[in-house]
Order: C-alpha cells, then sequence, then structure tokens
C-alpha cells in the first residue's frame, strides 16, 4: 500500500485514505469532532486508558485537508480552547505582601494536581501566559500540570506533557534503538514549564519542588493515563541566560544538546537555539523498565 502521510509517527496508507473519505461521504451532516470520534472508533485508536485520541485524530484530518486530501465540514463553533483562550485573559495579580526567604518558612506548601477546565487550570494558563518568557501554548497528547500554595497563595506551577520523538543525546543514553523508541516513549515525559512566580525568592525552592513531584508524577500519570512512566526529561535554553542549576541541584543528569532543528525540521539545517538535556529515572533499574519487554 502506498504511504500518503506519516503523522506522529503513524503512516498513513492509500487505503486508510480512502477509508477516511468514504466516511465523509457517509456522513455529511456529521460535524467534525462526531467525525473525528467516528474514525478513532473504526481504527480502534484509543489511548492507554481506553479514552479515544480525539483531539490527535482532529490534528491528522486537519493536516489532511490542509493538504487537499479531504474535504471537512464546516467548522461549527469555535474550539473550546480558543474560546477561553489565556491570551487575552486579564493577567491575575498577585498579592504583593512580602513572602519568606527560607524553604522552612514556606512550608507547609500544598501541591494541588490541575483539574481539567476547572479554576485551577485556567489560573495555570493565566500564570503561565502572564509569567513565563515562553508563554502558555496548549500541551499536544498527554499532559499533567501542578500549582503549589504557600499561606494560601501560589507561588509556583510546573507543567509535563508527551516526550518529543527524536532527541537523540536521550536514546544515546538510554541505549535506544528506532524501535525501543516507538514502543517506550510514552514511558518519558518532558517537563515543558517551570515559573516560580515573581516575588518569590528562596533557595532551594525549585530543587526542592523537581524533588517532590518527582516522587509522586509516576502515580499520577497512572490514574489519569493508566500507564507509568519512567523517565523525565526537560530542555534548558542557555541563550536565555539559563544553566539548568536547579535541575542539576535535584540530581538530574546532563544527557547532552538537541540539534536546534525542531520536531518537523526536513532541511537537517538549525532553524533554533540549542537546548541543553537533562533526564532524570524515577526507578534505578529504569533502562529494564523502560523497554525490558521489547529487547
Amino acid at each position: 500500500m502506498e504511504k500518503i502521510l506519516r503523522f506522529r509517527g503513524k503512516n498513513i496508507s492509500s487505503q486508510e485514505l480512502a477509508a477516511i473519505q468514504t466516511l465523509l461521504a457517509e456522513h455529511p451532516n456529521k460535524s467534525r469532532r462526531s467525525i473525528s470520534r467516528l474514525l478513532c472508533e473504526q481504527w480502534n485508536w484509543r489511548q492507554p486508558n481506553g479514552y479515544l485520541k480525539d483531539m490527535l485524530c482532529r490534528s491528522l484530518l486537519l493536516r489532511l485537508e490542509e493538504q487537499g486530501l479531504i474535504q471537512l465540514p464546516p467548522r461549527r463553533c469555535q474550539p473550546w480552547l480558543w474560546r477561553r483562550s489565556v491570551v487575552s485573559a486579564p493577567q491575575v495579580q498577585l498579592t504583593k505582601t512580602p513572602m519568606p526567604d527560607s524553604l522552612p518558612q514556606l512550608q507547609p506548601i500544598q501541591i494541588i494536581k490541575v483539574a481539567r477546565r476547572s479554576d485551577s487550570y485556567r489560573l495555570y494558563k493565566n500564570l503561565i501566559q502572564h509569567h513565563h518568557y515562553l508563554g502558555f501554548t496548549t500541551p499536544v497528547g498527554e499532559h499533567l500540570e501542578y500549582l503549589f500554595y504557600s499561606q494560601e497563595r501560589p507561588i509556583a506551577c510546573i507543567g509535563w506533557c508527551s516526550s518529543p520523538r527524536h532527541i537523540g543525546c536521550r536514546d544515546r543514553f538510554l541505549g535506544w534503538n528506532q524501535t525501543h523508541r516507538q514502543r517506550a516513549l510514552h514511558r518519558i515525559i518532558v517537563n515543558t514549564r517551570f515559573l516560580i512566580l515573581p516575588g518569590i525568592k528562596v533557595p532551594n525552592l525549585a530543587s526542592w519542588i523537581l524533588g517532590t513531584v518527582a516522587r509522586r508524577i509516576a502515580r499520577d500519570w497512572q490514574e489519569v493515563y493508566a500507564h507509568l512512566v519512567f523517565f523525565l526529561e526537560t530542555f534548558v535554553d542557555e541563550t536565555k541566560g539559563f544553566r539548568g542549576t536547579c535541575y542539576r541541584a535535584a540530581n538530574w543528569i546532563y544527557l547532552g544538546q538537541t540539534t536546534g532543528r525542531g520536531k518537523n525540521d526536513h532541511t537537517h539545517c538549525p532553524n533554533r537555539s540549542r537546548k541543553l538535556v537533562f533526564g532524570y529515572p524515577l526507578v534505578k533499574n529504569y533502562q529494564e523498565a523502560l523497554y525490558g519487554d521489547l529487547l
């Protein structure tokens, strides 16, 4: 069968494209969301927790439409994430009362696992949008976020999501080949955002947060997505003045640097800054846990 498109590690063949075109023809009055869910059910395209890969499927359909291969029904309404965009949301006003300047004085620190479409998630997005240099972007794939409070005030937030496919220094560190990566990538997650809020100047707070999250995130991830994770990673941009100091203090391992080409590069030429890559095993036998059953 002829390969039409490769999308997030999945090859879309001419036969699968024909099945999508048939589905669209058979349901001309269905919404895009309904078409996406029908296709997921037809392909049995599900996450490890059994939920349909609805958002991923919709992204695939949009990609096929962009290439002129299918014609989707008209969009009926703005997506929920667009309607409630944090870009236009007013900035949350942070209390200016001075906070303690030592970690013991901040205790007890409350940790909130952020629930989707909740007030805490809207607060997380707002804080990241207005106080993190990268701003907020909607995570792709699986993701979890945490808020940290002291004295009933938010002091930090941290976000995690599915790991990028191709990170050369990480794969060499793990001893991965292509088969390992394709079948076990979901067992690795990446720290995409980490923010200590303005006015919080507490030595060792960042490394304490990293250590605290590392001790619970595998359990939290399994509760939400029905599978464990065994390895954490992150990217640090030296061009912005960062050195990964808190990751080193939390015993993360320096793995190397990215190529600076991005996940969708086809030119093999750097098009962005190279990042430092750090990793953190959640278990001692992380290599066996990651892909021991694949050997």
